[in-house]
């Protein structure tokens, strides 16, 4: 009898890496052998193949059958291999044809049918990256996988109507078998996305600009003010100011979403910036990402190329906040586990809210607060200085006055504030194209004072700050990125010492109200 040989996918992370499985029957008495560090799911496959493909019409043969999945240095984990097991398995006992280069990703059912997985956006666009563009896929996986370019994704509902598009004989095959509960293609149309309007927010003017400003430089954000003045209303309408995704970021989004979600879930091309909001009792797996065995994402990667937004920020554990320090300067989370290493994208906005003190009346003059100085300092101090420090903009909210309710419909709406924000957008693409940049956010110290150094008149009250050690070496950086955006949304060339001034006081708000 021949070898089978097929062939799949095995995710670390994001990262696809090809894997070969092989499969031989040998002479002696039944048995099936799974080599190739399999995890446990993995290895339940033996018990699922047998039954699948006994219901199929093409039982597997009585003989002794080895599979193994190589390299077999490399961890496989997850349910996807069952179908490229299967193939390999039949190959080698003559019941279909060569497969070919051709990529096996699903999972079976015990009655045939091919169920969805998890991941299958980034391991087909892995199988494609490697010279495998075509690719056979559960029905319910078709329409995710075809996102791809230059895929050429197969979805099949049975294992039996697979084998006979691969020469099995169609009068032994359960061709009549439908699944009782057919899974839907799922919409591959782009994710619509709707967000609050910037319009419901009354007065607040100073936070409204700054906002503007967070967004259109993608700078981070931290709002400190009493409860009920507008700090979530305000965080939760930030995306809707943020521009669409192009194509290579709305699949690298949509790769992470496919990663986390439930594998029935369909998944669409997601063309609008995530907003990921989780509860101040969440843990660090469940932010930066980890578990057992391989590492998964977590809120942090999720929020990729969006918001992550951390609602009272000072009661979640200081450990999670400081951890988030590294991808604020990187973009990325390399986690590190037992079983492997996974590296997640993380290139988001972080938005913090705060209220003053824990009892939250220590604003303005504070006669109602029941808190004590250490008291308000121990809360705060819950957000470390180098958390902060990479925080662009800290601006203190007040509460809203009677006047401000009673202009209502007089605030500007979100629609009118995002084609401001899209403009300012256009030229700093424009500008930072050469160095391979979109946003002021990500221009590094050395191109702020080397190509783009302005004139010692405009940046004298900012060296003077650095000298005074009210800013740090960071700092002075972020200042300087916060007046490029200012410039950009007023149309000027490069910033004035009107814009380094505003910048300065965009980052010392909250602060100088503390």
């Amino acid at each position: 009898m021949p070898l089978g040989r097929t062939y799949s996918i095995a995710l670390v992370g994001l990262n696809g890496y090809m894997v070969e499985v092989e499969a031989d029957i040998g002479q002696t008495l039944p048995a099936f052998v799974l080599l190739g560090l399999p995890d446990a799911s993995l290895n339940e496959a033996k018990e699922r193949i047998r039954s699948a493909a006994k219901n199929s019409g093409i039982p597997l043969s009585r003989r002794k059958i080895t599979a193994n999945l190589i390299p077999a240095s490399l961890p496989k984990r997850g349910s996807g291999f069952d179908l490229a097991v299967t193939m390999a398995v039949l190959r080698a006992a003559n019941d279909i044809k060569p497969t070919g280069r051709t990529v096996f990703i699903a999972e079976l059912g015990l009655d045939g049918r091919l169920r969805p997985v998890r991941g299958i956006l980034p391991a087909v666009m892995a199988s494609v990256q490697a010279g495998y563009p075509d690719i056979v896929v559960a029905q319910a996986n078709l329409a995710e996988a075809s996102l791809v370019p230059d895929a050429n994704v197969r979805g099949y509902s049975t294992l039996a109507r697979l084998a006979l598009e691969f020469g099995a004989d169609p009068q032994e095959l359960a061709l009549d078998f439908e699944p009782e509960d057919p899974d839907s293609p799922g919409d591959a149309g782009v994710e619509a996305g709707t967000y609050p309007d910037m319009a419901d927010v009354s007065g607040q003017g100073d936070a409204r600009r700054a906002l503007e400003v967070a967004a259109a430089g993608a700078h981070h954000l931290l709002l400190t003010g009493p409860p009920g003045a507008g700090k979530t209303m305000l965080a939760e309408r930030l995306p809707g100011l943020l521009p669409d995704l192009g194509d290579h970021e709305s699949m690298e989004v949509t790769a992470i979403h496919s990663l986390c979600g439930l594998p029935s879930s369909p998944v669409q091309l997601l063309r609008r910036p995530p907003f990921e909001s989780p509860h101040h009792s969440a843990t660090a797996a469940a932010i930066i990402g980890g578990g057992s065995g391989l590492p998964r994402p977590g809120a942090a990667s999720r929020a990729h190329r969006g918001v992550l937004f951390l609602d009272e920020a000072p009661e979640y554990e200081r450990r999670v906040l400081d951890a988030l320090r590294q991808p604020l300067e990187s973009g990325e989370l390399v986690i590190h586990r037992s079983a492997g290493t996974a590296a997640y994208p993380a290139r988001f906005q972080l938005v913090l809210a705060a209220n003053p003190c824990p009892c939250g009346k220590a604003s303005g003059k504070g006669l109602d607060c029941t808190c004590t100085p250490m008291m308000r300092r121990r809360y705060l101090a819950r957000m470390s200085g180098p958390l902060l420090d990479r925080v662009d903009i800290q601006l203190q909210v007040e509460r809203v006055s009677l006047a401000d309710f009673g202009q209502a419909g007089a605030e500007e709406d979100t629609a009118t504030v995002a084609r401001r924000v899209l403009g300012a957008r256009s030229r700093q693409l424009e500008r930072l194209a050469a160095y391979g940049l979109e946003t002021n956010a990500q221009v590094p110290g050395r191109v702020l004072r080397g190509e783009l150094r302005l004139p010692p008149a405009v940046t004298r009250i900012l060296d003077h700050s650095l000298e005074r050690g009210v800013l740090t070496a960071r700092g002075y950086d972020r200042v300087l990125r916060l007046a490029w955006t200012l410039a950009d949304l007023g149309y000027r060339e490069q910033p004035d010492i009107n814009d380094i001034g505003q910048a300065l006081g965009l980052r010392q708000a909250a602060a100088a109200a503390a």
